[in-house]
C-alpha cells in the first residue's frame, strides 16, 4: 500500500504556479497549418528548418493523465487530497502523473513502516537523502512564492503551465512559464567538463541530432535536491537524457532517462507527448496578493 506522506510540503510549489499570469490568445504563429474551419492543423507534416532538422520550436503543453487514472495512482497518497482542491487553471485535468511522482510506473508498492521512504530503484544512500531533503524543507518558509528552485527540472515542465522551445543550429532554449525558468541546450561541439564548478538546480545541456531526433544529455546538478513531490532526491552524479521526436506537426513525443548511480540501482524511462498550444505563448509570472503562505504548516518530524 502506497502511504508517503509529506503534509503541506508539496502545497508550496504547487501554489507558486497560482501567481499573476497570463497569455497571448488565439494568436497562431505564422505559418501554422490550418484545417478548413481555421483551426490548427495537428496532422500536418513535421515542420522543418532551413538544414532540414524537424523544427521543435514552438509552445508545448504535456499531455494531461485522465483524471479517472490519476485518482487511482494517487490513492492513499498526499497528493489524493491536493487533487481534488487545485486552484482553477491548476484543475486535476491538468494535471500529469510524473508531476506527482516519476517513479510511479517502476516503483514497488509496498507497506512501510512510520517515517520510512521505501522505493523499488534506492540505494540505502538515497533513502538517506530523501529523508535529508524531507527535512531540509520542512525546515524553510512555507511561502508559495518561493521553492521553485529547491523542485526544479523537469518537474517545472510537468505542472499547469506550457513551456516554450526555440531551436537555433548552435543553441536551443527552452522556456518554463513557472518561476520564469528557463534552460540552454549546446550544440555548438562543446564538451562537459571533467567536474562542474559550479554545479546549478538545471543543470548543464549538450544537444545533438541522431536522424530525426534531437537527444540532449544533461550534468553537472546540483545534489541533495529533489525530483519529485514524492521526495524522490537527485544526486550530483544524475545524468538525464532527453529524446524529442515530433511525429507530426501537433505531436511530439519526449524520453526521458534518468541515471544516478548514486542515489539508485538502475536507470528508468518515461515518456510524455506534448501538444503544441499554437494560438498561447509564455508570459512572465509573479506573485501578487499572496495570502497562503500564514495558513501553512511544515509536516510533523519524522522519528
Amino acid at each position: 500500500m502506497r502511504t508517503i506522506r509529506v503534509g503541506r510540503l508539496a502545497v508550496a510549489f504547487v501554489l507558486l504556479t497560482t501567481a499573476v499570469r497570463g497569455q497571448w490568445v488565439n494568436s497562431p504563429p505564422p505559418g501554422t497549418p490550418l484545417t478548413a474551419d481555421g483551426k490548427p492543423n495537428l496532422k500536418a507534416p513535421v515542420p522543418r528548418t532551413t538544414d532540414g532538422k524537424p523544427d521543435i520550436t514552438g509552445t508545448w503543453m504535456h499531455d494531461p493523465t485522465p483524471t479517472d487514472e490519476l485518482r487511482g495512482l494517487f490513492k492513499g497518497t498526499m497528493q489524493e487530497n491536493e487533487l481534488e482542491v487545485l486552484v482553477p487553471g491548476m484543475n486535476i485535468e491538468l494535471q500529469h502523473k510524473y508531476g506527482g511522482d516519476f517513479l510511479i510506473d517502476v516503483d514497488v508498492l509496498v507497506e512501510q513502516k512510520p517515517g520510512e521512504f521505501p522505493t523499488a530503484l534506492m540505494r540505502p544512500e538515497g533513502i538517506a537523502a530523501r529523508r535529508a531533503v524531507f527535512e531540509e524543507l520542512a525546515a524553510q518558509s512555507q511561502s508559495p512564492c518561493s521553492g521553485a528552485e529547491f523542485w526544479g527540472w523537469p518537474l517545472v515542465g510537468l505542472l499547469s503551465e506550457p513551456i516554450k522551445i526555440v531551436q537555433s543550429p548552435r543553441v536551443t532554449v527552452v522556456l518554463y512559464e513557472v518561476g520564469n525558468l528557463f534552460r540552454q541546450i549546446f550544440s555548438d561541439g562543446r564538451t562537459f567538463p571533467a567536474e562542474f564548478d559550479l554545479p546549478s538546480y538545471l543543470g548543464y545541456s549538450l544537444g545533438h541530432w541522431e536522424s530525426d531526433t534531437f537527444v540532449v544529455e544533461t550534468r553537472g546538478f546540483r545534489g541533495a535536491t529533489m525530483l519529485d513531490p514524492s521526495m524522490h532526491p537527485r544526486s550530483d552524479a544524475m545524468v538525464v537524457t532527453e529524446k524529442f521526436r515530433r511525429l507530426d506537426y501537433g505531436h511530439m513525443d519526449v524520453e526521458i532517462t534518468f541515471k544516478d548511480p548514486k542515489y539508485y540501482t538502475q536507470p528508468w524511462t518515461i515518456h510524455i507527448p506534448h501538444t503544441p498550444d499554437a494560438g498561447t505563448d509564455l508570459m512572465e509570472m509573479f506573485c501578487e496578493n499572496e495570502k497562503d503562505a500564514k495558513h501553512m504548516q511544515p509536516p510533523p518530524a519524522l522519528p
